[in-house]
Formats: C-alpha cells, sequence, structure tokens
C-alpha cells in the first residue's frame, strides 16, 4: 500500500499548507506555483481589462448571466474532474444531460409527480454510466469508444422520445420550479446547489480514503492493484457518478426554463473537458483538484461572455475555446512529459 501512497502523493494536487517555520517570501513562492494560483491571476486580468472594455461587463445582471451559466456546467465538470483522476474520459455528458431531462419531462407530461420523475431520471443516468462502466471494467473497452458509442446513442433516444421538437413544461409546480429559477436573498438556488456539490466533493476528494484510491488507480493502475486496491470498481464507481451528476445537471436546467431541450448540450463534453484539463487534471490521469477544475470553468464563462459583449462573431468564439483546449491538452502533455 505504500507504493500506492507514494503515487497519490506525486500525482495530486494537495491543498496548501505553510511548512512550520516558513517565511513570508517561502508562502509567496509556493502559492505562484501552484496552478489555481495562476488560474486566479489570469481571471482577474480578464476581469480588469473588460471592465474597460465594456460597461456591461461588471453589471450584476451579467454577473448572475455569467455565473447561472457555468454553474449547471460546473456540476459536470465535477464528475468529469474525477473521472480524469481515476484515469477515464466521458464524451457522453452532453447527451446524457439532455436525455435526463427528456426522461424526466416525458414522465411528468404522462402524469408522474416531478419529483418522483427526476429522480427516475437520475437514476437512469446513473444506469448509463454503470453500463459503461461495465464495458470498461469487465470487457475491457477503453473509455474513449464506449462513450462516444453511448453519446450518439443517448442524443438518438432524446431525439426519439421527442420527434426532435423541445418539450414544454409549463405546468411544473412553482415548488420545483424554484430549484431553478429561485433565490435564497439574493443568490440563485442553482447557484447553492452547485456551490453544495463542489465544496461536498472537494472534501471528499482531499480528506477521505474512499476518494484517495481514485488517484492511487489514476496514478498507476497496476500499482494500485498490486496495493490491494479493487481499481476496477473505483473506475465503475467514477463513471458512474460521471453520468449521475450529468442527471443532476440536466433536472436543475429543466427547472430552470421549464422545457426539455433534445439537442442541449451539443459540444458540452469540449467544454468540461477543457476546464478541467485547464484546471490541473491530466488526461494520463492521477492528478486533478476539483477547485482548480471549477477556476477552469469560471475561465471559460468569463472568456465566453467577454466574446459576446465585444460582439464577436459566433464562428471566431468556437475557434477560439478549441484554441484554448488545445493549448491546455498541450500544457498538460509537457507538464506529463516533465514528472515522468
Amino acid at each position: 500500500m505504500s507504493e500506492g501512497k507514494n503515487m497519490a502523493t506525486t500525482g495530486a494536487t494537495a491543498p496548501f499548507r505553510p511548512r512550520q517555520g516558513a517565511g513570508p517570501a517561502d508562502i509567496v513562492r509556493r502559492l505562484l506555483r501552484m496552478r489555481e494560483t495562476g488560474l486566479v491571476l489570469i481571471i482577474l486580468a480578464l476581469f480588469l481589462v473588460m471592465s474597460f472594455a465594456s460597461p456591461y461587463f461588471l453589471t450584476w445582471v451579467n454577473m448572475r448571466a455569467m455565473a447561472m451559466a457555468f454553474a449547471v456546467e460546473g456540476i459536470v465538470v465535477v464528475g468529469m474532474t474525477i473521472l480524469l483522476i481515476s484515469g477515464g474520459i466521458d464524451l457522453s455528458v452532453g447527451s446524457v444531460t439532455a436525455l435526463a431531462m427528456v426522461i424526466a419531462g416525458l414522465l411528468f407530461l404522462a402524469g408522474v409527480d416531478p419529483w418522483i420523475a427526476s429522480a427516475i431520471s437520475i437514476a437512469a443516468c446513473a444506469s448509463i454510466g454503470a453500463g459503461m462502466g461495465f464495458f470498461v471494467t469487465r470487457v475491457g473497452l477503453h473509455h474513449f469508444i464506449v462513450s462516444l458509442a453511448v453519446m450518439v446513442i443517448a442524443r438518438g433516444l432524446c431525439l426519439l422520445g421527442t420527434g426532435g421538437r423541445p418539450l414544454g413544461l409549463y405546468t411544473l409546480p412553482p415548488e420545483f420550479k424554484f430549484i431553478g429559477q429561485g433565490s435564497i436573498g439574493v443568490i440563485p438556488v442553482v447557484i447553492v446547489v452547485f456551490v453544495v456539490v463542489v465544496v461536498a466533493f472537494d472534501f471528499m476528494l482531499r480528506r477521505t480514503t474512499m476518494f484517495r484510491k481514485v488517484f492511487y488507480t489514476g496514478s498507476n493502475e497496476k500499482a494500485a492493484a498490486y496495493s490491494g486496491i479493487r481499481t476496477k470498481k473505483v473506475v465503475f464507481l467514477t463513471t458512474t457518478l460521471c453520468s449521475a451528476l450529468c442527471g443532476v445537471a440536466g433536472i436543475i436546467y429543466m427547472a430552470r426554463f421549464g422545457s426539455a431541450q433534445p439537442t442541449f448540450g451539443i459540444g458540452m463534453e469540449l467544454n468540461v473537458i477543457a476546464a478541467a484539463v485547464i484546471g490541473g487534471a491530466s488526461l494520463s490521469g492521477g492528478t486533478g483538484t476539483i477547485f482548480g477544475a471549477i477556476l477552469g470553468a469560471i475561465l471559460l464563462s468569463v472568456v465566453s461572455s467577454s466574446l459576446a459583449l465585444l460582439d464577436v462573431s459566433v464562428y471566431w468564439q468556437d475557434i477560439i475555446r478549441g484554441s484554448i483546449l488545445l493549448s491546455a491538452v498541450t500544457i498538460d502533455h509537457y507538464l506529463n512529459k516533465r514528472r515522468g
């Protein structure tokens, strides 16, 4: 087990703790070496530049819109980050998120209570993740191929169930819409749910033995297995968790807009993977933090909002987002080579 612990120590991004006797200069140097610190500085720089470039950027309306936009996607980022740390990847997150709202929407229109319909939908998404986990751990297929197939199948089910048209759910009860449209004071409930999910999983990933096994598995699956860790079970559970969080995100989106969009989430997988990788998660597994991934999601949200406010063509926006993803993967590649 000691070998697995060594792997986790080198692969995971440990929370910052000042060493005893460390001076202010040492603390500053350690902070500057942290990837999260660099992301915070980049985000603050973008805020400063955009405050001069557009008078609408720092308005409450725009800040609220940005927060609401990345909150739903941020829940999916949490699941993707944990899966990436374990050594997997999921290209189906956008399609599964759309399928979650389609399943819940169809059940609601059939007369099922929306809360029960939502629970069934989230369970169905978790079952999809479990199915992917089965093909990866038992059949021996790669995450990339399995999730690519599920992406196409789930999107086809969305279009088949709705005929390609959005489902209008105008009679959803107010107490259900509250999770997507309500506020606690001035803070939207969507943001509250998002923060709870982030804090809970960030704590578990850093502090609990169960989630530390995710790092061991992603760092070196064979060595982790020799150390007594049931690595296939870890991969199976992280794959299931990622899809379940997609289900939660889909239900929140449905409650927010009062509809089920069968075409929702096209391209989401790129944004989610980019956010996780920008935040420090490695495509090779074994490295990453929830906090860093959320900073990556915030950065992408700020970039998207800035491009829209500056009236940049939507085609150029796609090119810029793709370039950011390519840059993040390139940096991750060189960092992995350096660690090796």
